[in-house]
């Protein structure tokens, strides 16, 4: 009798233990508003002033970005500009004084201009030419000067320019009249480096003599080559090329004798590598399954340094004072936005600077990605960033959407987007598809979507929609396409030409006529025009009746599902016609459509105003036509 007491007691108190488990982060986990996820600060660059109190930075924490400065010590971000209307974008401090370069554009447009900042907190345009796009290269050795590319004298090709700091006077260093792309200047200033497009992968690398005029071939073999930087003492140019590999590697090229050494290889690409301003560091990133691994290199050893560590992060950026004895990384992940620290390399001692979460937003909350890896139609293996929301299960299956990247040659990464996380966050799981085409995965697999549009890559997008049907914790019958720009053409290209296999479409600025934006695009593009003709089609020739076939706007009658469709007026490569066009089109079927215009966007939304409607209105559109019973058309509306 005592035995069975017991063993009712004993069963009793495992009851109770079962009935007062530990919640899970889906019981106790928050809904957010789209105004509390974009309130989650983003911030970029940092440039030490020349006494290393400060860096230079942009935010977006106003509402849209402008520059501030940041004391290394800890404290509060001081604002430099104010806009209100264009985003500002930090350059660098100047080499020896506290003047800041920042480069602005027109709400969006690309045209950027150098501005610089004086100490007195005036701001002047260095380069005020109307029409005209500038872009910041890099220091002089001396810190003289700096070199820019502007297409001032020819509105389709970047020349070099040299602006001296004193009289801030320009002088043309480079006359770009065959359309290559400007790399890196050496040194002593004797060479740049320049590459020409031979298709999207593949491009020529050259030494251009600005002392002889001569230009040298530097690659051998066709393959994918670029421009990263000039030994320290100018004997030496590294480039990556993925000459007789499937990954892209760092090679050494031998100025004097023409002699080449492979400086570094890794199992993925090595997407960037400098040295620092006294060559004591050599910096490099890979692309390691869509994120950065960084490698510090100590040139004097070869040995890499030992970088700081961050709990549940990465370090995703990183950048150097010119005495080389302060860095300043950024630390983030998928499930959380990049903070920004300071580490001295002297004595060690790491400190953050930022704290961008929003303070309303519980860590706990967000969803880290998981790297998949699905079997498309063909057999071939598609790597895809997978985001389950802390709610979804067995027993409460999601709606899901599969995400669709931009470029055509894209990639989507291991980065914190608070928009995929809003969406998460109120149950919709979300699948970033690295299709075929994409970068990141080789050579090959970039190439495997050339002159194929639409159809293949197309097919690893419903692949992957079938990937997600098969989840125990997905609603099968509720999953949808997302994307943006090439991801925004993927969008309607599935709602066109498999119109039964997703349920809703968002397309973000997609291109829906391949022949008026291959016609279209902006003149600065001319030296990649050839390359691009290559790989989508030349929509001058022959080629022009495939562009229209696989060209959504010609096709909306098929186009049965609801659509939202979003864009910018100012954007320059894809124009407003293409969105105007195809929201007409798919209305005359009856089916649901709405359509948010921004009059002060262009190829994207940076304003945190125009984000919060953007994304609200697709979290409104995705609850009423895929959660809910898509019964009634939605509006126009319209910023």
């Amino acid at each position: 009798m005592k035995k069975l007491l017991a063993i009712a007691l004993i069963t009793s108190i495992w009851a109770c233990k079962e009935e007062k488990k530990e919640p899970s982060v889906a019981d106790t986990m928050k809904t957010y508003t789209i105004a509390q996820m974009m309130d989650n600060e983003s911030i970029g660059g940092g440039s030490f002033s020349p006494d290393k109190s400060k860096l230079l930075v942009s935010s977006n924490r106003s509402g849209i970005y402008n520059i501030y400065t940041i004391p290394t010590s800890g404290g509060d971000m001081i604002p430099i500009t104010q806009s209100d209307s264009s985003s500002v974008f930090s350059i660098s401090y100047f080499p020896n004084d506290e003047r800041m370069l920042f480069r602005m554009d027109n709400n969006g447009d690309e045209i950027y201009h150098i501005f610089v900042r004086d100490t007195d907190g005036s701001n002047k345009d260095l380069t005020p030419e109307e029409g005209a796009r500038s872009l910041f290269y890099q220091w002089s050795e001396d810190k003289s000067a700096f070199f820019y590319g502007s297409n001032k004298r020819d509105s389709r090709f970047m020349d070099l320019y040299k602006m001296n700091l004193e009289t801030m006077d320009a002088q043309l260093i480079y006359q770009n009249d065959d359309g290559y792309d400007v790399g890196v200047v050496s040194p002593d200033e004797k060479y740049v480096a320049l590459s020409k497009s031979i298709n999207t992968n593949d491009s020529d690398l050259f030494l251009y003599n600005l002392e002889s005029k001569e230009l040298m071939k530097i690659n051998k073999n066709q393959s994918g080559n670029a421009p990263q930087d000039f030994s320290p003492d100018g004997s030496a140019l590294y480039y990556t090329t993925d000459d007789g590999s499937e990954f892209s590697y760092l090679m050494k090229y031998t100025i004097a004798d023409g002699s080449y050494e492979k400086a570094m290889e890794r199992d993925w690409d090595i997407s960037g590598s400098y040295f620092t301003d006294n060559g004591t560091y050599q910096v490099t990133y890979i692309n390691e399954d869509a994120k950065n691994t960084i490698e510090v290199m100590e040139v004097a050893t070869g040995k890499n340094i030992e970088l700081p560590k961050v709990e549940n992060m990465e370090i995703t950026s990183v950048s150097f004072s010119d005495d080389e004895t302060m860095m300043r990384f950024y630390a983030g992940g998928s499930h959380t936005p990049s903070n920004l620290y300071v580490y001295n390399l002297e004595t060690k001692e790491q400190k953050k600077l930022t704290d961008v979460l929003n303070p309303e937003i519980q860590g706990q909350d967000l969803v880290k990605a998981e790297v998949i890896r699905y079997e498309s139609f063909d057999g071939l293996e598609i790597p895809a960033i997978y985001y389950t929301p802390h709610q979804a299960s067995e027993e409460n299956p999601v709606p899901a959407l599969v995400w669709v990247h931009g470029g055509p040659g894209g990639q989507s990464r291991q980065n914190f987007s608070s928009f995929i996380q809003y969406l998460v966050n109120h149950g919709y799981a979300v699948l970033a598809v690295n299709n075929r085409g994409s970068s990141g995965y080789g050579k090959t697999f970039y190439q495997m979507d050339d002159l194929n549009h639409g159809d293949k890559d197309l097919k690893d997008c419903v692949e992957g929609k079938n990937w997600l049907a098969q989840q125990p914790e997905i609603d099968g019958e509720k999953i949808g396409i997302i994307g943006g720009s090439y991801g925004g053409y993927m969008t309607m290209a599935a709602l066109t030409y498999a119109p039964e296999e997703f349920d809703v479409g968002v397309n973000l600025f997609g291109v829906t006529n391949w022949m008026r934006t291959l016609k279209s695009i902006p003149p600065w593009w001319e030296s990649f025009k050839d390359a691009l003709y290559k790989e989508l089609g030349d929509p001058y020739s022959a080629d022009s009746v495939r562009l229209k076939q696989i060209s959504p706007l010609f096709h909306t009658d098929k186009v049965t599902k609801p659509l939202i469709v979003l864009q910018g007026s100012q954007d320059p490569r894809v124009l407003q016609a293409e969105s105007d066009e195809i929201v007409a089109g798919v209305r005359q079927n009856g089916v649901p459509v709405e359509y948010v215009l921004f009059e002060d966007e262009g190829h994207g939304f940076v304003k945190k105003e125009n984000q919060i409607t953007a994304y609200s209105k697709i979290l409104e559109f995705l609850d009423e036509y895929l959660k809910g019973d898509a019964s009634t058309p939605i509006k126009e509306e319209s910023k």
